[in-house]
């Protein structure tokens, strides 16, 4: 089975919904301008991305690789840290050794161990992998150090801000364990049957997924939490 080529012309079809929802946006006095900006960064980094992986994966490199997920880790520090009010280097690290440490963990267990990949680099699993880990930790670091530094401004101890900051911040996680498979099909099942895999395989891989984005997620959350202790003690 072979997958179905989105022409141009379809694929500019599919921002007529995102150009209602602007126009929505714009008469309900909201920012536009920002989803415009978005849905622009969006398609030109997607597209560039194509340009980029195609290269790695010609060229083969495990260098290639090691500096991609140099850059994705430090791009997820950055944005994570965005809608933070701490800001400077010291909060950059914070968030850049939470990512990093627990993100390059798991993911080595995931392709080295689970996998078992013939090549420890090899990019067409390790990028998009790594892809999947350092942005759902990005966000969840991003939810848990915004409500934890609301809760200790609420006059809350650090225990207590700290379990109220983890469960918020793991709610979308846990949301997306119950919904997989009844309210929605995971874009890499989706992706994995599109192109002709079994469903039984596709479940598997699934599986992996979610295991690997949840314990990733949470347990940079964590060590969000413990670096900001120890380093306030």
């Amino acid at each position: 089975m072979s997958v179905n080529i989105i022409s141009i012309t379809s694929l500019l079809i599919g921002f007529l919904p995102v150009i209602i929802l602007i126009v929505i946006m714009k008469f309900w006095s909201l920012d536009a301008l920002q989803a415009i900006y978005a849905n622009i960064r969006m398609l030109v980094q997607l597209l560039l991305v194509g340009y980029v992986l195609t290269f790695i994966f010609e060229t083969d490199s495990p260098i290639l690789v090691i500096l991609v997920i140099i850059f994705m880790i430090s791009m997820s520090a950055f944005i994570a840290l965005r809608p933070l009010q701490a800001k400077g280097i010291k909060p950059f690290l914070i968030v850049l050794m939470s990512l990093g440490v627990s993100g390059i963990g798991v993911l080595l267990l995931v392709t080295q161990i689970i996998l078992d990949l013939p090549r420890w680099f090899e990019p067409q699993y390790v990028i998009p992998l790594a892809g999947m880990v350092f942005a759902n930790s990005m966000n969840t670091i991003s939810l848990v150090g915004e409500r934890f530094n609301a809760e200790l401004k609420r006059g809350e101890d650090y225990i207590e801000a700290r379990n109220i900051a983890m469960g918020a911040a793991m709610i979308p996680q846990v949301n997306a364990l119950l919904a997989v498979g009844l309210v929605a099909l995971p874009g890499m099942m989706t992706g994995q049957i599109l192109s002709g895999v079994d469903p039984l395989t596709a479940a598997r891989y699934q599986i992996m997924v979610m295991c690997m984005i949840f314990s990733t997620a949470g347990l940079s959350a964590v060590m969000y939490l413990f670096f900001n202790q120890t380093t306030k003690d």
